[in-house]
């Protein structure tokens, strides 16, 4: 398996894949009830977004039970799972009399259930680097709202909210409003960028607005060398989306075997010393004998090897 000029060996890839299978199927060992996950290698922070495990069930403890069981030490969490947590009463935000009592919800909210929610995570060892409300700032969206999810993201200990690549209109508002809690609106792309597209203002109303760069996504859209990226934009970027996508706008592949250099990415991140979370999304079609856990935690020994 080779990425520009960084190769991690099939066979050790397979070897470790087979390895890691033996132990986490026996009692207290691998990422069991006894042991709790480290994905920190060579210094550098791999997590995942629980998005990954959207084929499976989603509630709060199921979830850090699907990320431990991956060997995972730090997430960007799903918004919807710790506000189903907290007590959200959910419904369809189209239905006025809905959005109404979810509004309402919202900006009577204690923190004390998120605030558990952090604690039942940091027991088990999973950091919360990341909150993913993917539409704070919306248009309409009410001011109360936002300082909402910016007091969720405090309480949950998370220093970085990430929602989609916006207007500047978007983000015009959300700059201040991230410089006064201190907590970081990171932009999610997916093939709509390129590497201009931070060099105008979208970027310039707040220190702590920031960049979600997935790299997947990045190579899927354009010719360039998406290293160059990373380190053009590297005192931006909080985090990366891993995952390996062929050019052209081509599928999403185990890690490998696709065209988006992960492997070299991430040697980037250990050599510069960059402090950017590196995060697996999983959107390659988990095979049948398999399931999101096991996929994630292969991924992960992928970029375990990859940093050795």
């Amino acid at each position: 398996m080779k990425a520009d000029g960084v190769t991690v060996s099939r066979r050790a890839f397979l070897g470790g894949v087979a390895a890691f299978g033996a132990a986490s199927a026996m009692p207290g060992k691998g990422f069991g009830a006894e042991a709790k996950p480290d994905s920190r290698f060579g210094g550098v922070q791999i997590g995942t977004i629980t998005y990954s495990y959207r084929s499976m069930p989603g509630d709060a403890a199921s979830v850090l039970k699907h990320v431990v069981g991956s060997g995972v030490s730090s997430i960007e969490l799903m918004g919807n799972t710790v506000e189903s947590f907290a007590g959200f009463p959910g419904g369809n935000a189209k239905e006025p009399e809905k959005a109404k009592a979810m509004l309402e919800w919202r900006l009577a909210a204690p923190m004390d259930k998120f605030e558990a929610f952090r604690k039942m995570y940091q027991d088990a060892g999973v950091g919360i680097h990341i909150v993913k409300f993917g539409d704070i700032g919306n248009k309409d969206m009410p001011d109360g709202q936002i300082e909402y999810y910016f007091r969720v993201a405090k309480a949950l200990g998370a220093p970085c909210i990430t929602r989609e690549v916006c207007d500047e209109a978007t983000a015009n508002r959300l700059g201040p409003l991230a410089d006064k809690h201190g907590v970081k609106v990171a932009f999610h792309n997916h093939m709509q960028i390129n590497a201009t597209t931070y060099d105008g203002a979208l970027l310039s109303s707040g220190k702590n607005l920031a960049i979600n760069l997935d790299i997947g996504h990045y190579v899927a859209a354009n010719d360039d060398s998406v290293l160059a990226v990373i380190e053009k934009y590297h005192n931006r970027i909080f985090s990366l989306h891993l995952k390996d996508r062929k050019r052209g706008k081509g599928p999403n592949m185990p890690f490998g075997e696709g065209d988006t250099p992960v492997a070299a990415a991430l040697q980037l991140l250990k050599k510069a010393r960059l402090p950017i979370f590196a995060d697996i999304e999983l959107e390659y079609p988990v095979p049948a004998d398999s399931d999101a856990v096991k996929e994630v935690a292969k991924c992960v020994l992928f970029c375990k090897q990859a940093l050795a």
